[in-house]
């Protein structure tokens, strides 16, 4: 229930806040026509309520990551249709990777030439991958810091669904939380096939 209605929180912060903000990475009129509509974007307010957001989801995955055993990192599903499924330790990574892209897209940066949405191959222990994912979890950190700063302007990514127009540094965080937090549902999944009950759900 907690994660239904942290996703459905999710998505409709961004959809509030998309309506307010003129951070696009090509400001077009209708954008700004709705900005000034609408009124002003509060960053403090929005940078508080992102934090907390950052803060409640990074302790969830990072307890669950950490709570796998490390010889079950590359655990997959045997029985049933998961054929070609991600491992553990890959679940991990993807979540990480995708964190990294999209906050650099809400930076204005480019991402890192050596990662695609599976995560930098050199990344494989479970001390690794935990440091990965923490790093990853700081980055959208200062895509957070970055909210109202009208010298970093958000720049469209490609494995966002977003065009160009409209992109947002806001709609850009929300959607790495979101895809964040729906890997955290398959890791529960994993923990349980092995027997771990996960953080989250402990007494």
């Amino acid at each position: 229930m907690r994660m239904a209605k942290l996703g459905f929180a999710f998505v409709l912060l961004a959809a509030c806040s998309s309506g307010v903000i003129a951070q696009t990475a090509n400001s077009g009129a209708s954008v700004n026509d709705s900005a000034r509509s609408m009124g002003s974007l509060d960053a403090e307010r929005e940078k508080q309520a992102f934090r907390i957001f950052l803060k409640d989801i990074q302790h969830q995955i990072v307890t669950t990551a950490e709570a796998m055993p490390a010889t079950k990192y590359e655990f997959t599903p045997t029985e049933g249709e998961f054929k070609g499924v991600r491992t553990f330790a890959r679940q991990v990574r993807h979540l990480s990777a995708t964190n990294h892209i999209l906050a650099a897209a809400a930076l204005g940066e480019e991402a890192s030439a050596d990662i695609d949405e599976n995560g930098p191959e050199t990344v494989r222990t479970k001390e690794e991958v935990l440091a990965y994912l923490n790093s990853s979890f700081e980055h959208l950190g200062k895509a957070i810091d970055a909210i109202g700063d009208p010298n970093t302007k958000a720049k469209a990514s490609p494995i966002s669904p977003l065009q160009a127009t409209k992109t947002t540094r806001l709609a850009l965080i929300a959607e790495s939380l979101i895809h964040a937090f729906n890997h955290y549902g398959q890791m529960v999944e994993y923990l349980r096939m092995n027997g771990i009950v996960p953080p989250s759900s402990r007494p």
